[in-house]
Parts: structure tokens; sequence; C-alpha cells
């Protein structure tokens, strides 16, 4: 059976979150969490929502995090222009099943993302709802 040879843009927006990518870009600059949350003036727990995908950079900080991880702004939010992270070295040798896991993974994390976009959205009609009513 021949091997698939289909290359795969790692961090492009089909395969990464701005949370992939800015983690990526943190960690091949040898910075911690803690270090970068320090040299952009913000909370460690910023940084790890931002990479966690739970929020994002305003405009100004995301042009201090590019700066910073030395990445184009371009590259950090859509995965696509120079200036990025080479893929993972171990993900052409990951197992078949590793990679359909992975996948899942992405997949549901795509879900996940529009979920939350569309719960927040409710939240919002709900809101004015109460606010009309009063």
């Amino acid at each position: 059976m021949a091997e698939e040879t289909e290359t795969i843009d790692w961090y492009s927006g089909d395969n990464a979150t701005f949370g992939d990518r800015l983690t990526a870009a943190r960690e091949a600059q040898g910075l911690s969490q803690a270090e970068l949350s320090k040299r952009l003036g913000v909370k460690l727990k910023t940084v790890q929502a931002w990479e966690n995908d739970t929020s994002e950079p305003r405009a100004n900080k995301l042009q201090m995090v590019a700066g910073v991880l030395n990445v184009s702004l371009r590259w950090l939010i859509t995965g696509v222009g120079e200036g990025g992270v080479s893929e993972p070295a171990s993900v052409e040798h990951l197992a078949a099943d590793a990679r359909a896991v992975l996948q899942e993974m992405q997949s549901l994390r795509t879900e996940m993302t529009d979920l939350a976009t569309r719960l927040g959205r409710a939240e919002k009609r709900i809101r004015n709802l109460v606010k009309e009513s009063l």
C-alpha cells in the first residue's frame, strides 16, 4: 500500500486556530506563557485565554505579539504568509491513527468555536429582550 504524500499546511486557517499559531510561535521563540505575558504587559491568564481560543487580543496587542514573536501579523491571524513557524517535525512520523485523532480534535475545536459564537449571540439577544421588557 502506497503511503500518502499529502502536504499539510499545519498552521493554516483550515488546520489551526489563532491560539495554535500563537502557542507555536511562542514556543519557537523559547518563551513561556509567563514570559510572553510580561513582555506584552498583560496578565498570564490573558495569554492563556488567547492560546486556548477563549479570547483574542485587541489590535494594538496583536501587533505587539507579532513583533515579540517575530512572525508576520498576517500569518498570526490567518496562517498564511511569510514569517510563520514551520510545522512540527514529528507530524510526519505520526501513525495514521494519531493523525485521525488529531483531525477529529481540530474538527471538534472548530465546532466548539462555532457553538461559542452562537451562544454569545443568544446571550446578547436575551439581554436585549430583558432590557426591552423593563
